[in-house]
């Protein structure tokens, strides 16, 4: 999965295009937001498929920024202040986020400046906190 990073015109009825665009090509969005920044909404999407989106969304006269790779992050949702932890463990290596959000599994999605270290303190995370449980992204 990569995320998808799109800019929309600030006006009614570009999120319901996008939507239209992406479900009649058969790609689904599993996680993601909009969010308005001034004469344009930037929108980030998380898909199986971000070639393909980029193709059809652009084909469509909607702007694809970017496609990012993501970090998936399981968080335990039964203890307090696992999101400040673990986002404190990226900023202890110098790494910034980018992009954060959900999908649908409730799962972490984070988008950093660099994926490569980043996935580095990911996996030590996981380890740390799923070490003997089955969990698997």
């Amino acid at each position: 999965m990569k995320d998808i990073e799109i800019v929309l015109e600030d006006k009614p009825g570009q999120l319901a295009l996008l939507g239209k665009i992406l479900g009649e090509n058969q790609i689904s969005l599993e996680g993601g937001g909009v969010f308005q920044n001034g004469e344009n909404a930037i929108a980030h999407f998380l898909v199986e498929q971000p070639e393909k989106a980029k193709r059809v969304l652009e084909n469509s006269g909607v702007k694809v920024t970017r496609i990012n790779n993501v970090i998936i992050q399981k968080l335990k949702q039964n203890v307090p202040g696992q999101l400040g932890e673990f986002c404190k463990e990226l900023a202890n290596e110098g790494i910034n986020i980018l992009v954060q959000y959900s999908d649908h599994a409730n799962q972490l999605i984070v988008v950093v400046d660099d994926y490569e270290r980043g996935k580095k303190v990911s996996d030590k995370w996981m380890k740390k906190w799923w070490n003997n449980e089955d969990y698997i992204i």
